[in-house]
């Protein structure tokens, strides 16, 4: 691991509450992976060598610390980004693409992504919903 991550540390006060707060904290991400993982693959696994790694860290980096092997797979999300919100952050995925090591998997952003941001846009404004525009008209 590179000198920019850092893998949990325990605070240095014996008994300290925030020693507690981050295992549990490390718990609950290691849990969410797992989650994630077993509604992707189901109970089969992804049918490849897999380690899954809960590291604390900057989001850019932190990957490619880990993927550091030309034979490592590391697969990021490349989500659909305006052009204000280009300007306004740089994109974790362009970093871990243009400095990986290893091969990296793009994965692109389901077609239905924008329609459930444009659904939890109307309902944050409180706007009327149309259900048939939710569904094939045929209800």
């Amino acid at each position: 691991m590179g000198s920019g991550s850092v893998p949990w540390p325990d605070c240095p006060v014996i008994g300290c509450p925030c020693s507690r707060q981050a295992a549990g904290l490390r718990r609950q991400a290691g849990e969410r992976l797992i989650a994630a993982v077993d509604t992707a693959f189901g109970g089969a696994g992804p049918g490849v060598p897999f380690q899954g790694l809960v590291v604390r860290s900057t989001p850019g980096p932190a990957p490619l610390e880990v993927a550091d092997r030309a034979d490592d797979l590391l697969v990021v999300g490349a989500g659909s980004r305006g052009r204000t919100h280009r300007a306004l952050r740089p994109s974790v995925a362009r970093y871990r693409l243009a400095r990986a090591v290893c091969a990296v998997l793009a994965v692109p952003p389901s077609p239905l992504a924008g329609d459930l941001t444009s659904l939890h846009r109307r309902v944050g404004f409180r706007l009327p919903l149309d259900t048939g525009e939710l569904t094939d008209g045929t209800s």
